[in-house]
């Protein structure tokens, strides 16, 4: 079954908690602290693979969690860290949440990005031994990994080339004459329901061709199969137009589509175009210069007309050829302007918002401390141990919060939070 849309929640591993622990051994009296650090949770990461074509497995597994860091050891043993998780997808996988921000663009194979990362192991008491503090009995606790409640992987294909039209109009056939493809192919509309892929080789190059589910008027607003489908026609080089010749107005239908491909993203209108008109092989010359006459009045201007039948196999060599240098030209032309845009970008200073804080106060006498770095200090800290809550205090005075809650009027008995750890009472 193809899917290429699904929702799954996602966790990285949390880490470890670092481990209070004291030597005894035989003949050595009042040993020191020796509890190990906690391990690091796992990573998971998303990679692009070409040997995936559907998102189907996460049908059924909604859930995709990495391993746990383990916790440190007697003997300042360190806990084995927590295994990293690699998700392979298709190429084309776009992972987004559920607001729309892209965490990743998976758009080469083995291409990967680490979309959660795990929590840092805690610190054993082991860690904390100084001039003033020769016996600590608090550790820290494991940072928890990053998590997502839902994201959303959507496939869209990379193709180099899309073939479009209205139901019917032989996409499937020539997919599967040109090519290895085997779609599903008879004479009503609405046979193919998933896009098919299909390398085609031309002169010295081979050329990935995607039949996209025949479209519809009203498709970019959800009507017929095409809304789901249109994704697939973004990241091609070039737009293969098909068209049956027995169509009854060929301009109009021609119109039709292009505008549902406009109105799903107008940017798509511009990729180069090549028409075909399929199903030629009953017509005469006057009537195929008749419908090309019709369609030259609405294309634009130098765009490329071709009379083919995909099942006699008629007229397609010559059009496959104008492909293949149409898409040799729109990549190199990418190319050129990426690595022009890698020489030309600014160099940029970038402010490291980890070390700011802000204090806000509640109505309930507590104040709320935020900021990325006390946040993660917070989670580490094991709030019901004393030693460990001085200690995030300490931490909070050296950075100035304790001077900038007094100074918003906090008092004995209030409670601070940092981020959502705690309460700590002032």
């Amino acid at each position: 079954m193809f899917v290429d849309k699904v929702k799954i929640s996602l966790k990285a591993g949390d880490g470890g908690d670092g481990r209070v622990s004291f030597r005894q051994e035989k003949f050595i009296d009042r040993g020191g602290p020796d509890g190990g650090d906690g391990g690091k949770g796992g990573d998971v990461l998303f990679m692009g693979s070409r040997n995936q074509n559907t998102l189907a497995a996460f049908r059924y597994q909604k859930e995709v969690k990495a391993e746990d860091g383990r916790p440190g050891g007697k003997t300042r043993k360190h806990g084995r860290s927590g295994k990293d998780l690699i998700v392979a997808v298709p190429v084309g996988t776009v992972v987004t949440t559920e607001d729309g921000k892209i965490l990743a663009d998976l758009a080469a194979d083995e291409q990967t990005v680490v979309i959660a990362a795990g929590g840092r192991g805690g610190f054993g008491n082991a860690h904390f031994v100084s001039s003033r503090r020769q016996a600590p009995k608090f550790a820290e606790k494991g940072e928890d990994g990053e998590a997502y409640e839902s994201l959303v992987l959507e496939l869209k294909m990379i193709a180099d080339v899309a073939l479009v039209g209205m139901p019917n109009a032989g996409k499937s056939t020539l997919l599967s004459v040109i090519s290895n493809a085997r779609p599903e192919i008879a004479d009503y509309p609405f046979t193919t329901l998933t896009p098919n892929l299909g390398m085609v080789d031309v002169a010295d190059t081979s050329l990935l061709f995607a039949d996209v589910p025949g479209l519809i008027e009203g498709a970019s607003n959800g009507k017929g199969l095409g809304h789901e489908f249109l994704r697939h026609v973004e990241r091609t080089a070039v737009i293969v137009h098909m068209i049956d010749a027995y169509q009854d107005d060929v301009a109009t239908t021609y119109k039709a589509i292009r505008q549902e491909l406009h109105d799903y993203r107008a940017e798509i209108i511009d990729r180069p175009e090549i028409i075909a008109i399929n199903k030629v092989e009953g017509l005469d010359e006057d009537m195929i210069a008749d419908i090309k006459a019709q369609l030259q009045k609405v294309v634009n201007k130098g765009t490329p007309i071709f009379a083919i039948s995909a099942q006699a196999r008629q007229g397609l060599d010559k059009m496959l050829y104008d492909v293949a240098d149409a898409v040799k030209r729109i990549r190199q032309e990418a190319a050129e302007m990426a690595e022009t845009e890698s020489d030309s970008l600014p160099v940029l200073t970038i402010t490291n918002v980890e070390s700011g804080y802000t204090v806000s106060r509640q109505d309930d006498n507590s104040f709320i401390v935020s900021g990325t770095k006390l946040e993660s200090f917070a989670g580490r800290t094991d709030f019901e141990n004393e030693e460990g809550m001085q200690r995030l205090r300490d931490i909070l005075a050296r950075w100035g919060v304790m001077h900038e809650l007094r100074r918003q009027g906090i008092e004995p008995g209030d409670t601070i939070f940092v981020g959502r750890h705690g309460p700590m009472v002032y």
